[in-house]
């Protein structure tokens, strides 16, 4: 064979490889709204800068005649390329190939990338849309499963992680992207379960769809396992690229700031007059966010679901910074299971990724009832207070409006190591609102009063009194827990020079094997 006959030979080796499944499991993908796992990664990733690893690897499975049904690449396409130059590796599951059943050289492939990417320092993406296990491998496709969540574990912290589900991921595939950073599922394509709805129906009885069971929209609002929904596989991938623009290439390395037109003094006079005079009147949080932020863009993350908290990426005189905000327009902003799990999660992310933390404070307390306190609310709230407190990234908070209670602690307080703590002159920092303050205090004391309208005018004058010594923030500033108080329209600015003045910050923990926070 001549060297024209052996280049001729990987030429068409490639193609084959580059066809997958074959032409007829391509247009069927494409059927179902779809996109192939080539085209995910061209759409992913900066033109041209894809390189593949393994393409030509192929299974080593002869149970149930499998030798006889072989693809190069085995199903899953893996290597390395660029986002805005910046190198990222990615796998990408090709349901064209076997449903894009997990076997043992498959998961090689991945856990191959995942091993290179922790050596180097950059993120991995890995792109989902799998039938799950290859049944006919046994245990050699649950050893691979476990090959990969291992190294899941290994790089949490390390290099950032970040999961699309474009299609089904069930059964113990589910558990890979659960262990990464962030999670992104496209609407009505996309699924994930452990158990799927015919075992439901035959273990429990009960009668659900795909789509109720695990779609998009499920795990958007109600689980919050994923934490973005996009419309299309395309907005997805578009969230993945905008993502690592706050993101650093892997913990040693600080987010990368970009140039900003936004002017830094900027002053926006709205912010004097968004707080409603009715302190029980709300008002949205993210209106505040958008004002400060620079060129008005916000990146939320887990949008539908805990709406009570604000949690997202934005930038400060192109610094990335993570924002938490208590959002007065939902459940009066109070602290719940759900939002303290989700603003936790968060913060660790940030901490985890040199990101600096933005806390913007209107918390009315925690969640009361027997369905939280049974569902372990002291516990879930234990863990944003314990991310706060860990978190050695430089932490800004900024008391809105209401910080009563423990949520007033637990919030980035000065005492959890909040670095600068401002404060709005309309801010109230107390141990609880004046009403239920009074019933407390003067509660002897009401009930001696006969007359109820003596009593009311009683409770009335005490709640003034109470009003006038917390209804504000300089109680709290006499102690230095508020290290200043400012004009709302200014807090642009007040935030970028915090951010500047922290930037070199240092600050370590006490050396352990590793924490031991309240799950």
């Amino acid at each position: 064979m001549s060297n024209q006959d052996k280049i001729n030979e990987l030429i068409k080796k490639r193609e084959e490889a580059k066809l997958g499944g074959g032409i007829k499991r391509i247009e069927k993908q494409h059927s179902q709204g779809k996109f192939t796992a080539r085209e995910r990664i061209d759409i992913l990733l900066d033109e041209g800068s894809f390189e593949e690893f393994d393409m030509f690897v192929t299974h080593r499975c002869t149970n149930f005649g499998l030798e006889k049904v072989k693809f190069l690449g085995d199903g899953v396409i893996t290597g390395h390329g660029t986002i805005d130059g910046r190198v990222v590796y990615v796998f990408s599951q090709d349901f064209t190939v076997m449903g894009g059943s997990l076997s043992e050289t498959f998961a090689n492939k991945i856990c191959k990338i995942m091993d290179q990417a922790m050596t180097v320092g950059a993120p991995v993406i890995g792109i989902n849309d799998s039938g799950g296990a290859r049944i006919q491998e046994g245990v050699n496709s649950l050893a691979g499963y476990a090959e990969i969540f291992q190294r899941n574990i290994l790089a949490s912290g390390v290099i950032p992680q970040i999961s699309a589900i474009f299609g089904p991921c069930a059964g113990g595939a589910v558990y890979s992207p659960a262990l990464t950073d962030l999670v992104i599922m496209s609407d009505k394509t996309s699924y994930m379960f452990v158990t799927g709805p015919k075992v439901t129906k035959t273990v429990t009885g009960e009668d659900i769809t795909t789509e109720d069971l695990g779609g998009a929209s499920v795990h958007a609002t109600k689980s919050g396992v994923t934490h973005f929904k996009a419309d299309d596989e395309e907005e997805g991938l578009l969230i993945i690229r905008k993502l690592l623009e706050y993101l650093p290439q892997n913990n040693m390395e600080d987010p990368i700031v970009t140039e900003c037109n936004d002017p830094i003094d900027r002053i926006e006079d709205a912010l004097n007059e968004i707080i409603p005079e009715n302190p029980n009147k709300p008002y949205n949080v993210k209106d505040v966010i958008h004002l400060i932020v620079d060129d008005d863009e916000f990146l939320e993350v887990h949008r539908y679901y805990a709406q009570n908290i604000v949690v997202g990426f934005a930038k400060f005189n192109g610094m990335p910074v993570g924002i938490v905000a208590n959002q007065p327009s939902y459940l009066a902003g109070v602290l719940d299971i759900k939002s303290s799990i989700k603003a936790a999660r968060f913060i660790r992310l940030c901490d985890c990724f040199n990101i600096p933390i933005v806390t913007l404070v209107d918390v009315p307390g925690f969640l009361p009832g027997s369905i939280q306190e049974y569902g372990g609310i002291i516990t879930h709230g234990a863990k944003l207070m314990f991310a706060y407190c860990e978190a050695t990234v430089p932490k800004i908070t900024i008391t809105l409006r209401k910080s009563y209670g423990g949520a007033h602690d637990v919030m980035s307080s000065k005492q959890l190591r909040g670095d600068i703590n401002y404060a709005w002159p309309g801010a109230e920092i107390a141990v609880m609102g004046a009403k239920g303050a009074i019933e407390v205090l003067e509660g002897r004391n009401l009930r001696k009063i006969k007359d109820p309208e003596k009593a009311a005018d009683y409770a009335d004058k005490k709640e003034m009194e109470y009003k006038t010594k917390f209804a504000n923030p300089y109680e709290a500033a006499k102690y230095g827990y508020i290290d200043d108080v400012i004009e709302p329209r200014n807090t642009r600015f007040r935030v970028i020079r915090a951010l500047k003045t922290l930037s070199t910050k240092r600050q370590t923990n006490p050396p352990k094997k590793h924490s031991n926070i309240p799950l």
